[in-house]
């Protein structure tokens, strides 16, 4: 219940990589433990704070972040969980370069703002540190060649954590794809559809809504997430949606995206918002130029379609809009469906979806459900920490590599390119060269923890 409550408030195989570094570049302990350094301890990063002190095979050894408030709690925290104090790292935003620098740390956790994840990620996969960071990798195509670059010339893996690639209903399709249930698979759709509004604006003392204020008024996210959605449009958060259809699709595994396509509807939410809960307020004439509804459409090599989808500045529930679809049937995840042809207990009628992904449970949900309980986002933290964590332990690749990595999270800037040029396609970056043809899909085949 600690945890739930916590997180509320507050081997290598056709990878492309060719051996893990040994000796002095990468720091072994004789503990057995990982040993992880943080960087950025905010709401995010305090999340995977919370999975860390949970496990006898981690140590915390240091944390880095700017600003005193978010040390204070993590301090706290990690002192009220019984462990060894972790070394504090903090007076800006280079701060991180000491941590790095030593050699009794196995891998870091990035969970910093965005515009910071290229040069944290580079500098420490060139210290020889495994590399887990929060979406996105980076702001421009040209950051996220430099992490691969840097992942293949070290040696060092990079892993972007994200966690609904390990949402149970998502493993049981993917389950079901591997076994031929949907046929051949022909059309995918997902996105991020989520009412951030009170994310993006808040009074200064709550993290979450309260208030209209962002920037240095505000705390957590919106101090400077919802710049992004003033200064740019595009695609700013694709990795929830389609990091789990590169799954099904096989990409870079016998597939890749080929080009994508962005459509942009105007932007009003956000200063709508601003406007019915501070009348006048001044942030409600701001040009808000991210539109409040952005849909990607991208080409597989194997001719498939994916179609995304960015909703997060109207009022709205909160859904993926997965939909798997094959010539033998589909899964639709906004009404809980599953049709499957000759199978399902109709002609042309719905099954409830629970009905089939009981029954086909991914063996990794089924083996680790009870180590899951009280996680974040209804467990899936627990399993991609737990992902990256095994990787480093075993001196494995990561169940998401950075190919992977950077394709799910390329889309931004692509995205964005295509809508300042009036929606022209955008070629998709082969960041395999050409290796995707004869790499085989590795993650989440059994239930050993990857």
């Amino acid at each position: 219940m600690e945890r739930r409550d916590f997180i509320k408030n507050g081997a290598f195989t056709a990878a492309g990589l060719t051996i893990l570094p040994t000796g002095s570049l990468f720091a072994s302990s004789d503990s057995g433990k990982v040993r992880l350094g943080y960087i950025g301890v905010g709401a995010r990063g305090m999340s995977h704070i919370s999975e860390g002190v949970l496990r006898d095979d981690v140590e915390i050894v240091a944390i880095c972040d700017t600003q005193e408030s978010s040390l204070k709690v993590c301090r706290a925290f990690i002192a009220k969980k019984g462990r060894p104090a972790a070394t504090e790292y903090t007076g800006g935003v280079d701060a991180y370069k000491k941590l790095i620098e030593r050699k009794d740390i196995d891998a870091v956790i990035i969970a910093t703002p965005w515009q910071f994840h290229r040069d944290q990620a580079v500098d420490a996969m060139k210290a020889g540190k495994y590399v887990g960071c929060e979406v996105i990798a980076g702001l421009t195509v040209q950051d996220h060649w430099d992490i691969v670059n840097t992942s293949e010339k070290t040696g060092m893996p990079y892993m972007t954590l994200e966690n609904v690639c390990y949402r149970r209903d998502v493993m049981a399709a993917l389950n079901m794809v591997r076994q031929g249930l949907f046929g051949e698979l022909v059309h995918l759709e997902g996105g991020y559809q989520h009412n951030l509004r009170n994310v993006l604006f808040n009074n200064g003392k709550d993290y979450y809504g309260g208030g209209v204020e962002y920037g240095p008024k505000a705390l957590s996210e919106a101090q400077w997430r919802t710049q992004f959605n003033i200064d740019q449009d595009g695609d700013l958060y694709p990795t929830h949606g389609v990091g789990p259809l590169m799954q099904y699709a096989n990409i870079n595994r016998g597939n890749s995206f080929t080009s994508l396509v962005s459509f942009s509807s105007k932007a009003r939410g956000l200063a709508a918002y601003v406007e019915e809960m501070s009348p006048g307020h001044p942030n409600a004439k701001i040009n808000y130029k991210n539109g409040d509804v952005t849909t990607t459409m991208i080409n597989c090599a194997n001719g498939e379609t994916v179609l995304l989808s960015h909703d997060t500045h109207l009022p709205r529930p909160y859904s993926i809009g997965f939909r798997v679809q094959g010539t033998k049937g589909l899964w639709m995840d906004v009404n809980k469906s599953v049709y499957i042809d000759h199978k399902s207990k109709k002609d042309d009628v719905w099954d409830p979806a629970k009905e089939w992904f009981d029954k086909y449970d991914h063996p990794l949900w089924k083996k680790y459900e009870a180590e899951a309980v009280g996680a974040g986002h209804g467990g899936m933290d627990w399993f991609v920490f737990n992902g990256f964590i095994q990787a480093v332990k075993q001196k494995k690749q990561t169940p998401i590599d950075v190919y992977d990595s950077v394709t799910m999270s390329v889309i931004t800037p692509l995205s964005t390119k295509s809508l300042k040029e009036g929606n022209m396609p955008q070629k998709f970056p082969d960041f395999t060269k050409g290796k995707w043809k004869d790499r085989k899909n590795t993650f989440a085949l059994d239930d050993s923890g990857f």
